[in-house]
Parts: C-alpha cells; structure tokens; sequence
C-alpha cells in the first residue's frame, strides 16, 4: 500500500495566532486554519505565498494541525522564508495544500522508530501523534548540528516518545550521525525517516540490512509543488504503486521510473527507491 494521498487541496487564506523564535533562524508559526487542519495528516506539505507576492511560494511540511490550528517549522535561509519569518499575530497569509503523500499508518506496529535530521522534525509530530494513539510504542531519533538545533525534542517525550538524540559537536547526546543510533537501537517493526538526502539514504541502507521497509519523507525544493514542472523527481521501480502513469514505461526498457517528489512522494518506500 502507498503512503496516504492528499486528494483535497485547496487555496486556503490564513492567519497568523502566534510566532515562536525556537532556536537560532528557526521558527514556527501558527495559523488560524480550521480546512487545513481537519485535513493535515503526517507527512503532508503546504505550498506557501510570500506576502509580497514578488518571490515564488515556498514549500513547508505541516507541524502541527489540531481543532482550528496548524503551525509551520522552518528555517530562515533565503528571501522567501525571511519574508514568512517577518509576519506577526493578524497577519494574512495564504497557503495552497495539504498536498503530497503522507505516511502510511494503517499497517499497526508495535514498536516504530523515527528518525529525524534537521529540520526534518517539522514533518513527523503529526504521525508520531497518530501512531501514539493507534498503540504503537515510538522512539525519536533526532539528530542535529548541536543541542540548540535539537529544536522541540522534549515536545516529543511529553508525548510519550522515547527521545534519544544525537548532534555533530557532542553537546547533547551521542557524538556523531544519528543513524550510527539507529544501527545500534533493537529492530523496530515499523520505520520513518526525514532529513537530508544524505541521512535518508543511509537510514535505507540499515533499514535493508534490518530488513524492515522504511517510508523516507524526501527533502526537495519545489518549484510548483503540484507535480506540473517535473523539477523534482526521483528514480523508483516502475512496479510500485506510486509509479506515474506518464510518461508510460517502454517495452523492453528500464525497470525505473522517474516519480515526482511532490506528487508521487514525498513520502517513499526506501525499498522502491533507486537513487
């Protein structure tokens, strides 16, 4: 089975209800968004409008998403997120989505590890909450640059997650990649992963020699974010139940093709993936 699709997207006009500056040029922002939050499930995206309107939208995975609120957890690194940065309680903003494939939680597991790099763990606490209610036992593994990146962990151990970190410089945690924690951790039966492309692929590589099927939510910059432009793609099985349709596969050709990460994904089975 796929990961979840979003098959409601819509343009919703939005406004802002708090602002928190969570760590050095990261910041979360909650929006006023009854639609959007009924909606959002773990691993879905938002297509979000600069308010000058002079720069494109920028894509932003969905926090938090409960009654009339969902919030946004970015980091500020160029014009586009310095300008969502800027806005303050009573601002406007709108927001096209929830768009993409989310996580597929249906299948019921026990015990589940996630493992987040970055700023990655804006796209997990809607499914850690979800597989929280559903019984599963969840394990974070979260990995930054240093402990002032390792931005809401004790957000997720008040849920009731078991948090074990890891970062870069040693200040918190284990010394080194957060997959080196995974490697060690006993064998979950179910597996999900967003961070850099590098820590993506390497959770893959564990996840195939635990021989557990891992769901990658990919990280990738979107230029339309609907699957229009075909700029972010990425190689997967022509097999797989997220294959696109178009452009259809040859006879006697490759046994790949390319998926959009904004469409097909940008939740992926590792096992699928030939990147």
């Amino acid at each position: 089975m796929p990961p979840a699709l979003a098959t409601n997207a819509r343009v919703h006009v939005t406004s802002v209800i708090d602002r928190r500056d969570v760590a050095p040029g990261v910041v979360s922002l909650g929006f006023h968004a009854p639609e959007l939050a009924r909606a959002a499930r773990g691993g879905h995206f938002v297509m979000a409008v600069p308010p000058s309107g002079e720069v494109a939208s920028v894509a932003l995975g969905i926090y938090e998403a409960r009654d009339d609120r969902m919030s946004l957890l970015f980091f500020v690194t160029g014009k586009r997120t310095q300008e969502l940065a800027a806005l303050r309680p009573g601002d406007s903003l709108s927001m096209f989505g929830p768009l993409g494939n989310g996580f597929d939680l249906m299948v019921p597991a026990q015990r589940t590890t996630i493992v987040a790099g970055g700023v990655g763990i804006a796209s997990v606490l809607l499914a850690a909450q979800e597989l929280l209610q559903r019984g599963s036992a969840v394990e974070l593994l979260y990995g930054a640059r240093s402990s002032h990146y390792l931005v809401d962990a004790d957000r997720f151990a008040e849920l009731g997650c078991e948090v074990v970190v890891a970062t870069d410089d040693g200040s918190a945690g284990h010394t080194g990649f957060v997959t080196e924690l995974l490697e060690r951790r006993p064998k979950p039966q179910s597996l999900l992963a967003c961070g850099p492309s590098p820590m993506l692929r390497a959770v893959a590589a564990v996840a195939e020699r635990m021989n557990v099927r891992a769901q990658l939510s990919l990280e990738e910059t979107f230029a339309c974010g609907v699957g229009g432009c075909w700029g972010c793609v990425v190689p997967i099985v022509s097999s797989s139940a997220q294959a696109p349709s178009f452009p259809p596969a040859q006879r006697g050709g490759s046994d790949t093709v390319n998926a959009r990460i904004c469409k097909e994904g940008p939740v992926f089975w590792s096992d699928e993936l030939r990147w």
